[in-house]
């Protein structure tokens, strides 16, 4: 078991432990307050840009949990994030040095994501150049929806 993960174990059980020793016989405990400062943790500035050029990209602010922001299919989209989301593992990693990837292009479309993603920052950018890229790019067609699609 990772160490964060057993700290993480330990440190809900000692929580847990202290909650139920303070309470009253037959209380039922409150959950712990969690602060909220009315604005998502989950919040991404999302650029895209059909041919690679800054005098076409669109910019998107996209929220999850709640959903908000300016991006036109936000609901979707937060969908889409969630299901790449695992623990241990970075949704928005770029494709690894030295993977092999077929020779196809994609295209000139370009984006970029930055801001907070599961309590992690994000700063990521996609492209289609090959066939690796052009997966990855697939993975977050939602998110990076190109203007028009």
């Amino acid at each position: 078991m990772p160490l964060l993960h057993r700290l993480a174990v330990t440190t809900a059980a000692a929580v847990a432990a202290t909650v139920a020793a303070l309470s009253p016989a037959g209380a039922t405990p409150l959950p712990l307050p969690m602060s909220y400062d009315g604005e998502s943790s989950d919040r991404l500035v999302i650029r895209v840009s059909e041919t690679g050029r800054h005098v076409d990209t669109v910019r998107y602010v996209l929220a999850c949990h709640p959903t908000g922001g300016t991006h036109p299919r936000a609901r979707a989209a937060c969908r889409q994030l969630d299901a790449q989301t695992e623990w241990g593992r970075d949704p928005f990693a770029p494709v690894p040095p030295g993977a092999m990837c077929t020779g196809q292009y994609g295209g000139e479309a370009t984006a970029t994501v930055r801001g907070h993603w599961a309590g992690r920052p994000v700063h990521a950018r996609f492209t289609r150049t090959n066939g690796c890229e052009i997966a990855r790019w697939n993975r977050f067609s939602i998110v990076l929806r190109l203007p028009g699609s």
